[in-house]
């Protein structure tokens, strides 16, 4: 369903280390615009009634099951977009509505404002 690679789970742990949410999962969510491209979100939550929780590398991703099918396939990488400039990014195969995937790996529609400023 979805996969996190090493250097994001890293991310993750630290994030989650540093705002106290060791206990948490990553809840991964998912909307389709007008024009039909994803935009994805992020942050730490619990799992609720209904969620899929799928593990990657270590970490708990929680999808809500309205979002399992748009989230189908997709990849969450951490990358050095330009210098000095770490974010995560989410690559989906399936987004017809992503821009071009940029050098440093790729980007579904919107995903690179995911910024976590290389910490």
């Amino acid at each position: 369903m979805i996969t996190v690679t090493p250097d994001a789970a890293q991310q993750i742990r630290i994030a989650a280390t540093q705002s106290d949410a060791d206990e948490l999962g990553l809840r991964i969510a998912a909307r389709r615009d007008e024009q039909g491209a994803l935009h994805y979100a992020m942050g730490f939550d619990e799992a609720r009634e209904g969620d899929v929780v799928v593990p990657s590398e270590g970490i708990a991703l929680v999808v809500a099951a309205s979002d399992r099918e748009l989230l189908e396939g997709l990849t969450l990488d951490f990358v050095e977009y330009e210098a000095g400039d770490h974010r995560f990014i989410f690559i989906h195969p399936n987004d017809a509505g992503a821009p071009p995937a940029p050098d440093a790996g790729g980007c579904g529609s919107g995903g690179c404002d995911c910024s976590h400023g290389g910490r």
